[in-house]
């Protein structure tokens, strides 16, 4: 999909052809758009198409004409029947006048522009643009972030209620999303630290602050992420500590049932031998023989009570 956007008096509009000083958004683009963008900006089709590859990697390439900056953005995936994140490839070219971004998938980090959620917002100072949507990435990160760990808590919560196994594989999942967004992040900290060095195009006396606050805030979402992480860690441990814990309490139990069954198991064994033994030749010999066992596994199964090994 292709669209065009222009703001005027820091209201926007969709435009029907690219002009100067306009937002050119490309969402799942087609061939044949990524080549009228290629063609028409004289840029590498490549470069075009370098956001719409999953596996390219957070990088800025300076080229004659025109700068391609490319971030990793948090995006829901389903995976193993659950929904969790991951990180897809988010590229913003920039060419004198014209400010063009391109993602796999419509994606929140961009919406926010269009829906006018976004203050003092221009598609004409295409420096600032940049520096917002990339604060919009680092919000978009936390929130995320806030989110996973709000679910382990309640993974963390329902463990003394009765622990499932599709709660350990929830919590692979968020461990999972952790690390796509611990090593998206470091890699976008590299980008915005070549931006600080960046001056190409014109900034405006806003700019450095802005691009200060996004360096600050994808800190902080590297900071919660190690935070969680290490939470996470801890919150396996505990359901390991309370599986193991269990199992010792079913092998106690099931210990005591074994000792308490092996009394008349014993008895009877020694009764039951063929040589003269007390008892053989009364009337009430089996009957004595019944109740003083089951008087010895009762007075059993209170030692063991007592002692808490049942």
């Amino acid at each position: 999909m292709l669209d065009f956007f222009k703001t005027n008096d820091t209201l926007i509009r969709r435009i029907d052809e690219p002009e100067e000083g306009c937002w050119i958004k490309l969402t799942d683009p087609s061939q044949a758009e990524v080549g009228y963008i290629a063609e028409k900006f004289e840029m590498d089709i490549a470069d075009v198409r370098a956001a719409l590859d999953d596996e390219e990697s957070s990088r800025i390439s300076l080229e004659d004409n025109y700068t391609l900056i490319l971030v990793d953005i948090p995006s829901a995936e389903v995976r193993n029947n659950r929904r969790g994140y991951t990180t897809i490839p988010l590229g913003i070219l920039l060419k004198e006048g014209y400010l063009i971004t391109v993602c796999s998938e419509e994606t929140t980090v961009l919406t926010p522009f269009i829906d006018r959620h976004v203050r003092t917002f221009s598609t004409k100072k295409q420096m600032r643009f940049t520096y917002q949507i990339l604060y919009n990435v680092c919000m978009r990160y936390q929130a995320l972030l806030r989110a996973i760990d709000k679910k382990r808590t309640e993974l963390e919560e329902g463990i003394g209620e009765g622990m499932k196994d599709s709660d350990l594989v929830d919590l692979h999942e968020l461990e999972s999303n952790l690390v796509y967004f611990a090593t998206s992040l470091r890699a976008n900290g590299v980008v915005l630290d070549r931006l600080t060095r960046y001056g190409r195009l014109r900034r405006y006396e806003e700019d450095d602050e802005l691009l200060e606050d996004v360096i600050i805030e994808n800190k902080q979402a590297i900071e919660m992420t190690s935070i969680y992480r290490d939470i996470i860690n801890g919150t396996r441990e505990l359901m390991s500590s309370v599986i193991s814990n269990r199992l010792n309490e079913v092998m106690k139990v099931l210990t005591s049932i074994t000792i308490v069954m092996s009394i008349p198991t014993i008895i009877s064994g020694i009764w039951g031998m063929n040589v003269p033994v007390p008892l053989a030749h009364t009337a009430f010999g089996f009957g004595i023989i019944c109740l003083v066992t089951l008087g010895i596994c009762l007075v059993t199964l209170f030692l063991l009570r007592k002692r808490k090994m049942l």
